[in-house]
C-alpha cells in the first residue's frame, strides 16, 4: 500500500488514580498515536513507555521525537506491502521498539481496513472472546488492597495481579492468598530485585503463585536463568523480552516459563506473532500485557490476545477502571465476565473522536507526500 499521509500526536491521558509500582508512580499516561492514511482508509496506534524511562529506556517524549523527526519521514510516501519491509525502513536504528511500533502497528490497523478483515483475521486469531484478569498496583493499605482484590473476585475475573515492591511483597501477598485460597494470583516486581533476594522468592513458593513476573533486572536473561533453577513457582518475562532475539535467548537458556508479550514493547504486531510462535514451539505459555494504553491501544492488544498460544487471562483492562474517559466514542469493556470481544469489523472498532484527541494533545505533526 502507499502511505499517502501520517499524523502524529503526544497526548497525556489522566488517571482516575495513580498506578504505583516498584519503579514509581504514574498520574497521567503519556503517550504517541499515530494516524497512517492511506488507500482512502486511516489506522490509529497508540504507544507508550511511560513519561520516564522507568520501565524501560524508552520514554514517551522520546517516542514521539522519533516517530516524528525520523520514523514518519522515512515511511510517508513509501510502498509498504508487509510489515517485513519495516526491518529494512528502520533496520539501521538501534532499539527503540515502542517508536518504531507506534508506525507498525498503524501499519497493521490500515492493512485490516483496506483489506476488510478484522485485525485478527490477517494474522490467524480466533473469533472467540478472550479471557483477562485484574490488576493491582501497590495499594496505600492491606485493607484496601484484600477489598479491591475481593471486588474482582465477585466480578468473575479468573485471575489477579499483584505489583509488589521491596517492603510490600511476600507479607502482603500471603494476607491475599489467607483471604482467597482458590483465586488464581500471580505477582509483578517489574525488575525491583536480585539474585540476592532469592529467599523471598523461596517463600513466594508457599503461596501457590501462578507466576512471577520480571523479578530481576530488566534486561537481564541469564540471572532469571539462575533463578528459575532455584524456586519452583514459574518466572514471567515482562520488561526483559525486548525483542525476538532477547526470546529466544530466554528460551534457550530456560530463563522462564511464560513470556509476557507487550506489542509495543517488541517492536510492533509482526515481532510479537513470531515470539508467539517461538513460545509455542518450546510449549512455553504466552499473555497479552499492556501499558495503559488507551482503547485505541487496548483494542488492538485484545485482537492479539485470540492467538492459540496465549494460555494465561490477559492485562486488559476495561477503560472505566483507570480513566475518566477515553479518546474513542465507545469504551473497552468486558462482554462477559473476566472476557473481552475481539473485532468483527476491519480494524479494531476504537478510532478516536479528534475533538476529544485534541483536547489531550500536547504536541502533533502532520506528514504528507
Amino acid at each position: 500500500m502507499l502511505i499517502e499521509a501520517l499524523d502524529v500526536y503526544y497526548v497525556r491521558h489522566p488517571l482516575k488514580n495513580p498506578w504505583r509500582t516498584a519503579y514509581g508512580e504514574d498520574a497521567e499516561i503519556f503517550s504517541t498515536i499515530v494516524a497512517m492514511h492511506g488507500g482512502g482508509h486511516t489506522g490509529w496506534s497508540d504507544t507508550s513507555p511511560l513519561r520516564f524511562p522507568t520501565y524501560s529506556p524508552e520514554f514517551a517524549y522520546g517516542v514521539y521525537y522519533l516517530v516524528s523527526e525520523v520514523f514518519a519521514p522515512l515511511t510517508v510516501g513509501r510502498e509498504i506491502d508487509s510489515a517485513e519491509m519495516f526491518d529494512t525502513l528502520f533496520g539501521q536504528f538501534k532499539g527503540n521498539p515502542f517508536a518504531k511500533s507506534a508506525i507498525e502497528i498503524a501499519w497493521w490497523i490500515l492493512e485490516s481496513k483496506i483489506r476488510n478483515k478484522p485485525l485478527h483475521k490477517l494474522f490467524g486469531g480466533s473469533d472467540d472472546d478472550v479471557s483477562v484478569g485484574a490488576d493491582f498496583g501497590i495499594q496505600d493499605t492491606l485493607d484496601e488492597l484484600i477489598t479491591k482484590v475481593g471486588i474482582a473476585v465477585d466480578q468473575g475475573y479468573p485471575r489477579v495481579k499483584l505489583k509488589v515492591k521491596k517492603g510490600w511483597d511476600y507479607d502482603v501477598v500471603r494476607a491475599v492468598r489467607e483471604t482467597y485460597p482458590r483465586l488464581t494470583i500471580h505477582i509483578d516486581c517489574n525488575s525491583g530485585f536480585t539474585l540476592a533476594d532469592a529467599d523471598l522468592f523461596r517463600k513466594m513458593d508457599t503461596l501457590d503463585l501462578a507466576m512471577i513476573e520480571q523479578p530481576l533486572f530488566h534486561t537481564d536473561i541469564r540471572e532469571h536463568a539462575l533463578l528459575q533453577a532455584m524456586i519452583e513457582t514459574p518466572i514471567c518475562l515482562d520488561e526483559s523480552c525486548n525483542s525476538v532475539r532477547a526470546a529466544k535467548e530466554a528460551l534457550e537458556t530456560e530463563a522462564c516459563r511464560f513470556i509476557n508479550i507487550k506489542p509495543s514493547r517488541v517492536g510492533g504486531i509482526r515481532n510479537s506473532l513470531l515470539i508467539h510462535d517461538m513460545c509455542k514451539d518450546a510449549d512455553v505459555g504466552c499473555w497479552i500485557g499492556g501499558m495503559l494504553e488507551s482503547s485505541i491501544g487496548v483494542s488492538m492488544l485484545i485482537e492479539m490476545a485470540t492467538l492459540d498460544n496465549i494460555t494465561y487471562p490477559n492485562d486488559l483492562i476495561p477503560s472505566d477502571v483507570f480513566f475518566y474517559e477515553e479518546f474513542t466514542e465507545h469504551e473497552i469493556k468486558l462482554s462477559s465476565p473476566g472476557k473481552m470481544k475481539p473485532s468483527m469489523v476491519p480494524g479494531t472498532g476504537y478510532d478516536p473522536l479528534l475533538d476529544r484527541l485534541q483536547e489531550q494533545t500536547m504536541y502533533s505533526k502532520h506528514f504528507e507526500m
